[in-house]
């Protein structure tokens, strides 16, 4: 499994992934999640956002079921393992629990979270976000990508039809727990000799949007005192972003910028900055914030924030120690587990080592020892649950 994804939407420059929501890649990714859940005579559905739902049983006959899974998409250049680790291996825990001759006594569901990451559209855990409600179609349709196409736009020319997006009800009543495996995105585990940790919550996040205004003009004509260039006020954002952040004890990201009209002899005319920030208190994230739109002269746009997520805490405490008393790990790291785990859904999550922490980078990797180890771990919390 993990050969067949290896090179789809890979970078032949960066080494990285390129795999954004509802693109061709998007497409072979799909195809590929069907045809190994078809070939493990998985029933497969595909709900209102178009995540994808493979089930062992029938949740609709049998009560809410045991589901596992994450997403296939990636970050620009993004590593191999975030995502597609935690989908391969609930496949591969599928296989060995029905190897060993296990009957669930609870349908098993495997799910591939579409558009996690938000690198098309600008909002993280869309998939998630949009079947529970904590974001409307409306504002779903409305969502751009870099060049002006709608995700509505983007859905149809895919296949999936935007007139029933919104929560899906039927969707997630099928959902009794949701168990979410993923590399860890962090050295919490390298630094602790361990190769598998259970989270215990998600710390605050969001995005904002900066829109700084200039004036455009000559880059060899116009005198320094009359400019009004605003890369001298990104400037001021991303250094106040890193203070801010320090003095907060959080971390803050301007990695996303859109210059207007980015010519190598003009002064811009407007640019567009995105700030990530998170930290394990809200009212830190939001002071960090707050200094940053002070320093640019603007009131940030809020585009997405998610309040401190924790997991179920006895289900949390029971996977530690049926996993020889695991460790508990809390992350920085938004997650579609989050999102369910606010909706309302008892949810938990698996992390399996990162040996230097590097993530959301072509660098990002788990030793393969560490890889089934997760899958032994989340087989043996799938028999557990499924008892």
């Amino acid at each position: 499994m993990w050969s067949a994804l290896d090179p789809v939407g890979r970078s032949a420059h960066s080494g990285g992934y390129r795999r954004f929501a509802w693109t061709s890649e998007d497409a072979v990714l799909r195809e590929w999640f069907a045809a190994e859940c078809a070939a493990r005579g998985l029933s497969l559905t595909v709900d209102r956002a178009g995540n994808q739902w493979a089930w062992w049983g029938d949740p609709d006959a049998s009560g809410p079921g045991i589901v596992t899974g994450s997403h296939l998409d990636s970050v620009p250049d993004g590593g191999a393992f975030d995502g597609p680790l935690g989908v391969v291996s609930a496949l591969a825990a599928v296989d060995a629990l029905r190897s060993k001759g296990f009957r669930p006594s609870r349908p098993i569901g495997v799910v591939n979270f579409g558009d996690e990451e938000g690198a098309r559209f600008g909002v993280a855990c869309a998939g998630s976000r949009i079947i529970t409600g904590a974001m409307t179609a409306d504002r779903a349709r409305g969502l751009t990508d870099g060049d002006g196409v709608s995700m509505a736009e983007a859905m149809t020319k895919a296949g999936h039809s935007t007139a029933f997006l919104g929560r899906d009800d039927e969707a997630l009543r099928r959902v009794g727990t949701f168990i979410e495996l993923h590399v860890e995105q962090g050295r919490g585990l390298a630094d602790l000799g361990r190769s598998v940790a259970v989270g215990s919550s998600i710390w605050p996040h969001g995005r904002w949007r900066l829109d700084l205004a200039g004036e455009a003009n000559h880059a060899g004509t116009t005198r320094l005192v009359d400019r009004r260039d605003p890369m001298l006020t990104l400037a001021a954002v991303i250094t106040s972003a890193r203070q801010a952040a320090t003095d907060a004890g959080c971390v803050a990201t301007v990695g996303k910028v859109r210059i207007e009209p980015n010519g190598v002899n003009a002064i811009p005319s407007s640019v567009t900055a995105w700030l990530d920030t998170r930290g394990a208190a809200e009212d830190a994230v939001r002071t960090v914030v707050r200094e940053v739109g002070v320093a640019a002269g603007v009131a940030p746009t809020e585009e997405s924030f998610t309040h401190e997520t924790f997991f179920s805490g006895e289900l949390s405490a029971r996977l530690a120690a049926l996993l020889d008393d695991a460790p508990m790990l809390s992350t920085g790291a938004g997650h579609d587990a989050g999102i369910l785990a606010t909706a309302g859904i008892e949810t938990a999550m698996l992390f399996v080592r990162n040996p230097t922490g590097v993530s959301h980078s072509p660098d990002e990797h788990a030793e393969v020892a560490d890889c089934l180890a997760g899958v032994d771990a989340l087989t043996a919390v799938l028999e557990e649950l499924a008892s």
